[in-house]
């Protein structure tokens, strides 16, 4: 059975970026539905995210700046919304917080004392240690946000194509412990993404042929039938031994790094980085391209100017994107 969502999201944790709300939302959604959304800080900047929000019909609390106490108004009023809901809402048995503010560490503490899974998401460069830790499960934004099958936006109502379904099928196999997922499951999972999803507006009479086009036209998944049950799984695709190298890796590391500013990140955790390269290249070691540690990568390609080292306040090392 799907989980019901609460989702709180500090919008100046996450950017106000419309493609990084979309992911979010879509992170939830995987898990299950959301009853209630709500977003903290709004202003006329944000009007990008007006569909968004209409659309998955999140409330906004808008940021009325007066002297030095807006950040801290804006906290305790998700505090009290969420107190609120968990203990009014019967229906709500888990929550979000974009935010990695440790501020709401308590807050975290009183949900899961009363039996609610509790989501954190939130930008590594603004995440705090004991927040993550406190979380029933902690995703860092970087991490959900950077997709290339979503490059280029959708545009009005446009319909739904057979490689978004794919892809949206793929995403929903790697959230998964197992790689796997039943056929009904997943289409009721697709339709809480995609409440416009219907396999005959892609030309398929059953959803049963559907996933059998897209798993011998991608190679993505396999389809699976074990006593009356069909069972969607993930494939761990054959990619070619092809390694980073000291010819190849700027390129590389190019690349990903236009990902997070397209997506609205100007400055990353080494760590987040890392886990990109390595959910390319499981292989990847340092010294396969010269380097004893991967701070000397990032020292190195600094000097290429592809990228700036800076220190946190709380000393920790980032990396602001060039």
């Amino acid at each position: 059975m799907p989980a019901h969502f609460a989702l709180f999201a500090d919008l100046e944790n996450c950017g106000g970026k419309k493609s990084i709300l979309l992911d979010v939302i879509e992170r939830v959604k995987i898990r299950g539905d959301i009853l209630i959304g709500k977003v903290y800080g709004y202003t006329d900047s944000f009007s990008e995210l007006k569909e968004v929000l209409l659309s998955n019909t999140f409330a906004v609390v808008p940021s009325l700046r007066y002297g030095h106490s807006q950040k801290n108004s804006m906290d305790i009023q998700l505090v009290i919304d969420a107190l609120d809901v968990a203990y009014t809402n019967p229906l709500i048995d888990s929550f979000c917080i974009v935010s990695g503010d440790s501020d709401y560490v308590p807050l975290v503490g009183k949900l899961k004392s009363m039996g609610k899974f509790v989501l954190g998401i939130s930008r590594s460069e603004v995440a705090s240690g004991v927040f993550m830790n406190a979380c029933s499960e902690f995703q860092f934004l970087e991490s959900v946000t950077p997709n290339k099958e979503r490059s280029k936006e959708k545009e009005g109502d446009e319909a739904i194509t057979l490689s978004e379904v794919n892809d949206l099928i793929v995403a929903v196999l790697r959230e998964s412990e197992s790689g796997e997922k039943l056929a009904s499951e997943m289409k009721n999972t697709l339709l809480r993404l995609r409440p416009d999803f219907s396999e005959k507006s892609v030309g398929f009479s059953t959803f049963g042929k559907l996933i059998a086009d897209l798993s011998a036209r991608y190679g993505a998944f396999s389809v699976t039938a074990e006593q009356h049950n069909v069972k969607l799984c993930l494939n761990q695709g054959n990619k070619e031994a092809v390694q980073l190298t000291r010819d190849n890796y700027v390129a590389f590391f190019r690349e990903i790094l236009e990902e997070y500013k397209h997506a609205g990140f100007e400055r990353v955790n080494p760590p987040v980085l890392k886990a990109a390269v390595l959910a390319s290249y499981p292989d990847f070691n340092e010294r396969q391209i010269g380097y004893r540690r991967f701070s000397d990568v990032l020292r190195d390609l600094e000097k290429s100017k592809l990228l700036k080292i800076e220190m946190s306040e709380s000393g920790n090392m980032l990396v602001r994107i060039k």
